[in-house]
Formats: structure tokens, sequence, C-alpha cells
């Protein structure tokens, strides 16, 4: 899943998610006062320009540079500008330490490594008093058939990540639940498993 395959996904289609924000960055974040948010595989932008919306000075931050523009000229039409487009490979590139009040990956497919390197720099990324939200498919949805199923176990779980975080977290939500709204067509998803954590505010960047 390197920048071409995403390039060439995205031109595969004129718009290929909804243009609406995530079900559960709303429910998770809508409470949270604004600060600066880092919106992981931020794709088309909708999920960043719901957060500027709402105040949030917002980083999109994607591998495919055919979604940034996307993402931008969405935005502009929204006429939102508290975001700033970012193309970068985060499994390569560590965003800045301890720089956002929330760090969002809804669905962003973080391959397994032994060292945790590009998950950790993610965690890291969480500014003291602030929230990592990381939300995934549920494997359980996937039937032996679809296309994703025999690599979806290469890529991190929302409920494997509790066990790399210090005691300088508290896990909020940790489960599974329904999703609000269905999935892409085809891919039969209709659950989502959800971590929301907070980092306390006297930790260390």
């Amino acid at each position: 899943m390197d920048a071409q395959f995403w390039d060439d996904r995205y031109r595969s289609q004129d718009q290929l998610f909804s243009g609406h924000p995530n079900g559960v960055l709303v429910t998770e974040v809508t409470d949270l006062p604004p600060g600066r948010a880092l919106d992981v595989g931020c794709g088309e932008g909708a999920d960043a320009i719901w957060l500027a919306r709402r105040g949030w000075q917002v980083t999109g931050v994607d591998i495919s540079q055919v979604a940034l523009d996307r993402a931008a000229d969405a935005a502009a039409r929204a006429g939102v500008e508290k975001v700033t487009w970012t193309r970068a490979d985060l499994s390569a590139t560590p965003p800045q330490a301890g720089a956002y009040d929330l760090v969002s990956a809804q669905y962003f497919p973080l391959r397994r490594r032994a060292d945790h390197v590009a998950l950790r720099a993610l965690i890291d990324a969480v500014a003291p008093g602030g929230t990592l939200l990381f939300v995934g498919h549920d494997l359980a949805d996937l039937t032996p058939d679809n296309p994703h199923a025999a690599d979806a176990h290469q890529y991190y779980r929302p409920d494997e990540i509790p066990a790399l975080l210090d005691d300088t977290w508290t896990v909020l939500v940790d489960g599974k639940r329904p999703r609000t709204a269905p999935g892409p067509p085809g891919t039969h998803h209709t659950h989502d498993t959800v971590l929301r954590c907070v980092r306390t505010a006297s930790a260390v960047a």
C-alpha cells in the first residue's frame, strides 16, 4: 500500500469516499475543546474539514497526493482554512512528538512492526492532556471471500494498542460498536472497533 497504490485507487473513482465525517469521530470528539489535531490518513478530507469547522487547527496527512489535492479542493469549496495538507508516509516519517491535542486515525492501515516504531510515533504525537482516537473495522465482519481478509491481520487493531501505553494514559473507550453508517459498497463492514484514550496533563512529551 504505497503512494502509487493509493494514487491509483483514488484515480479509479471521481470520489472514493462519502464526503461525510466518520461517525466515530463525530461521536467521540464533539465534546472536546478544539486545539491542534492530526488527521492520520486524511484521504479526501471530510474528517479534517469537519474538525476545522469546529475550531480545530488541523494537519491532514496522507500518502496520496491525489487524495490531498481533492481534500484541498473540498476545503476551499467549504471555505475552510484551518487545515494544513501534508503528504507523508507516516510509517517512515514520524509526526512531531507531543504536538497534538487530538490524533485521529480512522481505519488507517498501519502495518505491524516488531519494534512498533511507527505506532509509538503516533502515540507520542499526542500532547499532555490530549486524546488518541484509533478506529478500525471489526475483523469478524471479513468473510473469507473478502479481498482484504487474507492480509487484514498484518495491520494494527485498536484493541492491541492499550498494551503499548504507559501509566500516563487513561483508556476511556475500548470496544466494538455498530457502525453509524453503512460501510463502503462491497465491504460488508457492520461494526467498528474503537479506542479512545487520554494522556494525563502531567505527561512529559
